[in-house]
């Protein structure tokens, strides 16, 4: 039997994220999403999150939290342990979480991070975690698509086919 990747190493049960996080270099970024099926437009919005700060978490909506946005009811197309191991996988990404509430904030007071992340769908004042981050003298940031690409849209081509 071969050993599990070291990736692996990088999923963090929610109860361990706070004492994950305390050994990660600072200024910590913090952002959180589906990310259901891995796409240029994913990888490109993490590169460019994770270069304003020192490590990454990354907090995954659970498989119940994906299905209340209403993407559908044959979303997620990955399972969250499908997704959780994805992400982990990629190099500018230092933890992954998750949770199963329809907002990620608890994992945002859990981690405390210095920068908070989301994609240019969400104007900074929208972005949940934004107010408690900016009183510790945090940043937030929504940042611009580079690559207009959703799974919502991928999915929608393939079913097309």
């Amino acid at each position: 039997m071969y050993p599990a990747p070291a990736f692996e190493s990088k999923i963090c049960p929610p109860d361990q994220l706070a004492a994950r996080v305390a050994s990660l270099p600072r200024p910590l970024v913090f952002t959180n999403g589906c990310f259901d099926i891995l796409h240029r437009g994913h990888v490109t919005y993490l590169g460019q999150a994770r270069a304003l700060g020192a490590a990454m978490v990354v907090a995954l909506n659970s498989d119940a939290s994906v299905r209340r946005q209403g993407k559908g009811d044959d979303r997620p197309i990955n399972t969250l342990e499908d997704r959780l191991a994805v992400m982990a996988s990629l190099g500018c990404v230092d933890l992954v979480t998750w949770f199963d509430e329809d907002t990620p904030i608890a994992r945002i007071l859990e981690c405390q991070p210095d920068v908070l992340v989301k994609g240019g769908d969400w104007p900074v004042d929208r972005i949940v975690g934004a107010p408690e981050t900016l009183a510790r003298g945090g940043s937030v940031h929504s940042i611009p698509f580079e690559h207009q690409r959703s799974t919502t849209s991928l999915l929608e081509k393939i079913r097309r086919l």
